[in-house]
């Protein structure tokens, strides 16, 4: 299977995913967002996963690149392939399907839990009805016309929903590694203001036990996402 990302900074990578697709041996190819690097054709690749970055999905004044990536998604959306968005990729998957992305009631930064809908438990079908994550926004999206709400938290009411068996956007992160999170908070540390939902960078830090049941979700995540979509 051919694996294509999309990546917006050059401290938000593929993270665990990275490992899963390698195992499994699978092919993995990236856009470089922020370095101008040129979109593929929608036809190069089975899944597209979009990932997380510091900008805003409406920042197309300082970050051009926006409109393009955009109009990807939908056109890939409408291909039938498979799209992953992660955090401000599940914003732009719900811009691009409809759906508003706001300003959240509260930031969370920091590990905190997320609890399934009753739709979710068709997705999330291995996972606890709550379970740890990672967590780093202060956005969220609404959920876009037709599409399903699988999850919630206590401080951000839509943390993942599915479109048309071929979407599916999250709003937490299951994808985190020890190092990733270190580059989130050496560049992102003005983010860290006080609030409910925000934890210290030491707090955060010594979440780092929860990193190896997230990574176990992740891979869960991946191998239905694979299932599904091998039977389409």
């Amino acid at each position: 299977m051919r694996i294509h990302y999309l990546q917006h900074a050059p401290f938000e990578d593929l993270g665990n995913i990275w490992i899963w697709a390698s195992d499994k041996g699978h092919s993995i190819t990236s856009t470089k967002l922020y370095l101008d690097e040129k979109l593929p054709s929608v036809d190069s690749s089975d899944w597209l996963i979009v990932m997380g970055g510091p900008m805003n999905v409406y920042d197309e004044t300082k970050y051009p690149w926006l409109v393009k990536e955009k109009k990807f998604i939908g056109e890939t959306i409408d291909s039938g392939k498979f799209v992953l968005g992660i955090c401000l990729g599940g914003q732009l998957v719900a811009d691009v399907l409809g759906g508003k992305v706001r300003r959240n009631n509260h930031k969370e930064i920091g590990w905190f839990h997320v609890m399934k809908t009753a739709e979710g438990s068709r997705y999330f079908k291995s996972f606890p009805g709550e379970f740890m994550a990672f967590h780093w926004h202060g956005d969220t999206f609404d959920v876009p016309p037709g599409a399903a709400r699988l999850a919630e938290s206590e401080g951000c009411v839509n943390q993942a929903f599915e479109y048309d068996k071929n979407v599916l956007a999250l709003q937490f992160h299951l994808e985190s590694s020890e190092a990733s999170i270190g580059l989130l908070i050496e560049n992102c540390r003005d983010d860290m203001t006080t609030g409910k939902y925000v934890q210290t960078s030491d707090e955060i830090l010594q979440g780092k036990a929860h990193l190896k049941k997230i990574n176990m979700y992740m891979s869960s995540l991946l191998n239905e996402i694979e299932k599904r979509t091998s039977t389409k």
